[in-house]
């Protein structure tokens, strides 16, 4: 006779649970501090890459996008004070969603002014900026939120009010493992949350412009339509029902959701990587060991020429450099079923592409890069480094001129940091 019973276990782990909590906290905190600091790097040449001073004109743009339709705000209007409102935008949602506040929004406003960008001027971009294009789009789906960030610190303190969490940046939230009720637009019952309603109406107003405008397509109206109602919809069922059937089927459905993209990140990451490797493997220079050797011999990748030079004078390290990176590009999807040897791997992947970004000068190339490879990190691992980094944030406020130890809160006594079923998964969140 057929047993279900593992099946049964299976499917209640995935709807009853967004896994990974600490893996997506790291990924939307990944993605959106590269987003920001490059739009904060570009933003003397905002106009030249993206807006009206570019090469790309509008008018060519817009007779691209009507025959690919990609979405961008930019071709609502050509005009400069709109392009600069839609930069702003970018900025300002990649900050709110790398501190986390109101992730759910955040999420979908940073997917915007992502695409507004990219897809007004496809030609400024590289491969590091495809990986952002794809994981915007992705994090609207999950629940990135629930630890690391202003909504989780916000819902702790509406499960304990009793408690003061005092002002701690709502970084050091380990402890909050959230189950997403009172974030992003809902209010604790009998409470009164007038920020997310407030920020829902607005948005839902400048919907219904655009949508009266008709500048968006059926499939982007039924998206951002949808994801407004269902935001809205949420709100209703925390507010008036916090423990009803409606809560209760959001949040499989939320789960489900946010699991099924957090295993898409993961494919994408491994389809890169494994794509890279096995199309190098085909290139004569990858071949014979010398691939290396030519991206250092171009000015444009050498920031550091005598670096460059003095990396290229040693045969044997291109060599082994070359070959280093196809093997391990190649053979990393393959070890995600052995924690230890895909730990290995992940910590030279990062590696590697902290000396591209310095060798290379590609930064941010890397700094996607490395965002994305933060999913398969371990949960151990980063449950340190969030512990650490509260630490040394504790010791920096504590020297602040009148500011206390004592006035630095260390959470309440005997709370237990719950435990993420993602901990005990051998793929991808094995410690």
């Amino acid at each position: 006779m057929i047993s279900f019973d593992p099946l049964a276990r299976g499917v209640q782990r995935v709807t009853a649970q967004a896994l990974g909590p600490y893996q997506t906290a790291v990924v939307r905190i990944g993605f959106a501090a590269t987003w920001l600091l490059f739009l904060l790097r570009e933003l003397p040449h905002r106009r030249e890459l993206y807006g009206p001073d570019g090469p790309w004109s509008w008018d060519m743009a817009r007779q691209l996008i009507s025959a690919n339709d990609a979405f961008t705000a930019l071709m609502w209007s050509d005009g400069r004070l709109w392009f600069e409102s839609v930069y702003f935008l970018a900025i300002v949602s990649s900050a709110l969603l790398l501190v986390g506040w109101r992730t759910r929004t955040m999420s979908v406003l940073f997917m915007i002014g992502v695409l507004s960008l990219q897809n007004r001027s496809i030609f400024m971009g590289d491969g590091g900026d495809n990986v952002i294009h794809l994981m915007a789009i992705y994090l609207v789906f999950t629940r990135c939120g629930q630890v690391w960030s202003l909504d989780a610190r916000r819902a702790a303190r509406a499960r304990a009010p009793q408690y003061d969490h005092g002002d701690d940046g709502g970084l050091d939230d380990s402890h909050a493992v959230d189950d997403d009720r009172h974030a992003d637009g809902g209010a604790r019952v009998g409470g009164g949350d007038r920020v997310g309603p407030a920020l829902w109406w607005v948005l839902g107003l400048a919907l219904s412009v655009v949508t009266f405008l008709g500048e968006l397509s059926w499939f982007w109206l039924l998206l951002f339509w949808g994801m407004w109602v269902a935001h809205g919809l949420w709100w209703a069922a925390v507010r008036r029902a916090p423990d009803g059937e409606a809560r209760v089927l959001l949040d499989v459905v939320a789960n489900l959701a946010h699991n099924a993209a957090l295993l898409v990140i993961m494919v994408e990451a491994c389809l890169i990587y494994a794509t890279a490797g096995w199309y190098k493997i085909q290139g004569s220079r990858w071949q014979d060991g010398t691939a290396v050797y030519y991206p250092l011999q171009l000015d444009y990748f050498s920031p550091w020429p005598e670096l460059a030079d003095l990396l290229t004078s040693h045969g044997v390290l291109v060599m082994l450099v070359t070959y280093g990176t196809v093997a391990v590009q190649v053979a990393f999807p393959f070890t995600l079923f052995n924690r230890r040897v895909k730990n290995v791997l992940l910590a030279v992947m990062i590696f590697e592409h902290a000396v591209i970004a310095v060798v290379l000068g590609l930064p941010f190339f890397s700094l996607a890069m490395i965002a994305a490879d933060a999913v398969f990190l371990p949960t151990s691992f980063l449950r340190r480094l969030g512990g650490w980094v509260a630490r040394t944030r504790t010791r920096l406020l504590a020297r602040v001129p009148r500011l206390s130890r004592a006035e630095v809160p260390q959470g309440p006594p005997g709370e237990e940091q719950p435990r993420d079923a993602a901990e005990h998964a051998r793929v991808g969140f094995g410690a």
